[in-house]
């Protein structure tokens, strides 16, 4: 195939066929089957606006048959990358409104789990027949166990270590020094004509049994709009509570508070705890976080919402800023997800990051650094819009 050909493939196979498309291209054998499957999610007859969205028109669809819905999936993942499927199942769900048949358990087995299928699971939740729980469960465990593998090492490393320096000491005995940090600390005593550094302060790591255990409760608002993060912050939460440092609470929230942490040993047993959709009360869910604070020096909250408050917002802020008095490390983030920038009330966010409360979408690769900043009181490493 010439590099002509190649190229009038490809836009043939962008362009969607019909007589809009221009390239006069016929597709033949697995470049005709995979065309079939794009046409029947984003349609085959009107050309480029068909395949990014801008039409309803279609000339082919999956319909109502969940035997169609399942040969199609097949179909996407013998021809797609998984990263391709997963939004090809997204669009599937959005744009063709097949969330009704993820509630049959063929067609759980047939789908690419990933955090998305999560959400949209856990909004069915309610609707759910018995039949369907346990494979939605089955689907929901694959992708928090392969989130666990991915995230708990390096978050358990990370506040390990900031749990650790929390615990320095000012008059460190000789075998508690931390050596590095207290060259780096005494650069500006260094004597030239000695060759040496002459320490005018000892830095050193508190003993195991003088650590400070840290108390950190994660408020998660529940409305629909934040499937991911609910999902990470529920693996997270799993993980932090696994750490005998941490004593972790975890609630959720719509315009009711539910306390989740008895169930924190298992984040399946969480999500499903959780009522995807409604609204959202961020003051009553802030008032029963103050209830759990008895520490309030050696406490972090982590606020997840998009801070589209639908409470008292004066309240709100004044209880950020008494726990803030009191001396509790206050963290709002607008998401905790991989979706890039989510839609956030900006008005709510100034008025926290006035309070010196910051408020930033997070990543789940940044949180550990976040965490372990917060329990160190550090300045929190904010991403770069």
């Amino acid at each position: 195939m010439t590099d002509t050909d190649e190229r009038l493939r490809r836009w043939r196979l962008v362009l969607g066929g019909g007589s809009a498309d221009g390239t006069g291209h016929d597709l033949t054998g697995r470049d005709a089957a995979m065309d079939r499957t794009l046409a029947s999610l984003y349609g085959g007859g009107g050309g480029a606006a068909d395949r990014n969205g801008r039409t309803q028109e279609r000339s082919a669809g999956l319909g109502g048959s969940a035997p169609q819905v399942a040969r199609w999936l097949g179909d996407i993942r013998t021809y797609f990358p998984s990263s391709v499927v997963q939004v090809m199942q997204r669009d599937a769900i959005d744009r063709l409104g097949l969330s009704a048949l993820l509630l049959e358990p063929e067609m759980l087995e047939a789908v690419e789990a990933d955090v998305h299928l999560v959400g949209t699971l856990l909004s069915l939740n309610k609707a759910m027949p018995e039949t369907t729980k346990e494979t939605a469960r089955a689907v929901v465990r694959k992708v928090v166990d392969d989130l666990e593998k991915r995230l708990a090492t390096r978050t358990r490393a990370t506040l390990t270590g900031a749990l650790d320096r929390s615990a320095r000491i000012s008059r460190p005995r000789h075998r508690d020094i931390d050596w590095d940090r207290t060259i780096r600390a005494n650069l500006k005593h260094y004597l030239p004509e000695h060759g040496t550094i002459v320490p005018e302060r000892l830095i050193g790591y508190g003993r195991a049994d003088q650590a400070v255990k840290k108390d950190v409760v994660l408020c998660i608002d529940q409305s629909g709009s934040m499937a991911a993060s609910v999902v990470y912050a529920s693996v997270f939460g799993a993980v932090l509570a696994s750490m005998r440092s941490i004593d972790t609470k975890l609630v959720v929230f719509d315009t009711a508070v539910v306390d989740l942490t008895d169930q924190l040993d298992d984040p399946v047993d969480v999500l499903f705890g959780t009522q995807l959709g409604g609204g959202t009360d961020i003051n009553r869910a802030l008032a029963y976080c103050q209830s759990l604070i008895t520490r309030p020096a050696e406490t972090v909250v982590v606020l997840i919402s998009d801070l589209y408050e639908g409470g008292i917002r004066d309240e709100m802020l004044k209880r950020v800023a008494a726990m803030k008095a009191a001396g509790v490390q206050f963290v709002a983030l607008l998401a905790l997800s991989d979706e890039g920038a989510p839609a956030y009330d900006r008005e709510h966010a100034a008025a926290l990051a006035a309070l010196g409360a910051p408020a930033f979408a997070c990543t789940p690769d940044l949180f550990p650094d976040v965490m372990a900043a917060a329990i160190e009181k550090r300045p929190i490493p904010i991403p770069e819009a």
